[in-house]
């Protein structure tokens, strides 16, 4: 009784263990700002921005810069700054919705998605993490500026995501790929690393559209898009967090966390809450910002 009483007083405190190192080195961060409580008052909203942001983005596989960037453009960030402040962020959303989804498929019984799933992964992050550096070593260049490339790209996001909605079934699932499908997913894989080191989101949007059309199983789809754009985000990390990184810190001290708390959260409403509906609100959210900031630029 004593064995499995200290067993219980374990996996109770286990979670209150790691929120106390959280958030103790949270605060021995927002010590090294100056006047930290005055940082606390001004910045504590972007907590919910970053919560905004990952449950959005780890509960339909899209990164959460379909969020960040039209609040960072509407503050007048710099391109440079919305872009890398973005990437910072993620690399805390994406991390916790990565694991979450990753601890979820390792618990289920269902041998075969779990197979797939390491299959997708094992194609997916190195081709995307070469389309990201790609685009870095040979300095290639969005074809327009930030606000019209990720206007255009957001509502072709937009329409796809509720495309993808009503033209795939969930009754229909698919549990495999043929070895042709998955060369295209390497590809358009490779495609959505270039994209995404332009405007901090891409494969993962891409990645999940594609399998959903493929009729592969929804929960699986949004947990490789979340895990690749994970990989990606962290993989050019030393550019984002390095002394010459143009990343906001401020906002980042406090979208980081929320971002966190936002990953965590994502997996339960993907899988409680109507799929589809969660999924047209987003859609018709992004397709507002798309066409807003095509307007007003």
């Amino acid at each position: 009784m004593n064995l499995n009483k200290n067993k219980k007083i374990t996996l109770i405190s286990r979670p209150l263990f790691i929120f106390i190192v959280l958030a103790t080195l949270w605060s021995t961060w927002l010590l090294q700002f100056p006047h930290p409580l005055e940082l606390f008052g001004d910045y504590l909203r972007y907590l919910f921005l970053g919560i905004t942001g990952a449950i959005f983005a780890n509960s339909t596989g899209a990164g959460g810069g379909v969020i960040f960037i039209p609040v960072f453009n509407s503050l007048d960030f710099t391109n440079d700054q919305s872009i890398s402040t973005s990437f910072v962020i993620q690399c805390f959303g994406m991390t916790a919705g990565a694991l979450t989804w990753w601890l979820h498929f390792a618990h289920q019984k269902q041998a075969q998605q779990g197979r797939l799933l390491v299959k997708l992964l094992f194609v997916c992050i190195p081709l995307s993490i070469a389309g990201i550096w790609t685009t870095h070593i040979f300095e290639i260049q969005a074809p327009g500026s930030l606000e019209h490339s990720f206007s255009l790209f957001s509502i072709a996001l937009g329409f796809g995501i509720i495309y993808s909605c009503f033209a795939v079934k969930n009754s229909d699932a698919n549990h495999t790929l043929s070895r042709y499908e998955v060369l295209q997913l390497g590809l358009i894989t490779f495609l959505g690393g270039i994209i995404t080191a332009w405007l901090s989101v891409g494969v993962g949007e891409i990645i999940v559209i594609y399998l959903l059309l493929k009729k592969v199983t929804p929960s699986l789809a949004i947990a490789v898009g979340v895990i690749v754009t994970a990989f990606t985000v962290w993989s050019v990390s030393p550019i984002h967090l390095s002394d010459q990184s143009d990343a906001y810190f401020k906002v980042i001290l406090f979208a980081g966390p929320g971002a966190i708390m936002g990953g965590i959260l994502a997996k339960k409403l993907a899988l409680y809450l109507p799929v589809k509906g969660l999924k047209i609100f987003f859609a018709g959210w992004i397709i507002l910002s798309g066409v807003t900031m095509l307007v007003v630029t």
